[in-house]
């Protein structure tokens, strides 16, 4: 059985800990995808369709059926970061849910970034998917001294393109 999901739009970033150069938040969202539930597991299960729709992913590297490795460029203000990260897909319930754990650092190692992610795909019709998703993330270093303000924008923004790119890969035009 599903769990109930937040209102559409309704983006949840709540605050575990802030101290120094660590901030530790929670973000949740939602967005609809006009597409059979099928045909968006298969695609957001797809390191490679997904690498074209992350914003800031240069490159994407298939390790294992359940390990990939990216390169992702975020910048926040006037500071941008490379980012090496491991993604590690640890539990799937096809086509309901998937689980991951990402970690990666900074070029520089000047910040590192650490996330377990939940999705949830949720069919409301034959055509229609909802695409729920929540990551308890912590972030350590350069970037964890931006706080909660700053990082509440980038995430809504991250989201939006993230869904917006995503939903242009796989929604069917209308005939």
């Amino acid at each position: 059985m599903a769990k109930p999901l937040s209102p559409e739009g309704a983006l949840s970033i709540r605050p575990s800990w802030f101290k120094g150069k660590l901030v530790n938040v929670r973000i949740e969202d939602r967005f609809i995808v006009m597409a059979p539930r099928d045909r968006v597991w298969v695609a957001i299960t797809d390191p490679n369709v997904v690498a074209l729709c992350v914003p800031g992913c240069r490159a994407v590297t298939v390790s294992s059926p359940t390990l990939y490795k990216a390169q992702i460029r975020v910048q926040l203000g006037v500071i941008k970061a490379d980012f090496n990260v491991e993604v590690e897909l640890t539990e799937q319930r096809p086509p309901e849910e998937l689980r991951s754990r990402t970690r990666g650092e900074e070029g520089s190692r000047a910040s590192s970034i650490s996330a377990d992610n939940t999705l949830r795909l949720l069919a409301r019709s034959d055509a229609e998917t909802e695409v729920y998703y929540a990551s308890d993330v912590s972030i350590v270093g350069r970037l964890g001294k931006f706080g909660l303000g700053v990082m509440r924008k980038k995430a809504e923004s991250l989201g939006r393109e993230f869904a917006a790119a995503f939903k242009a890969k796989i929604e069917v035009a209308p005939e």
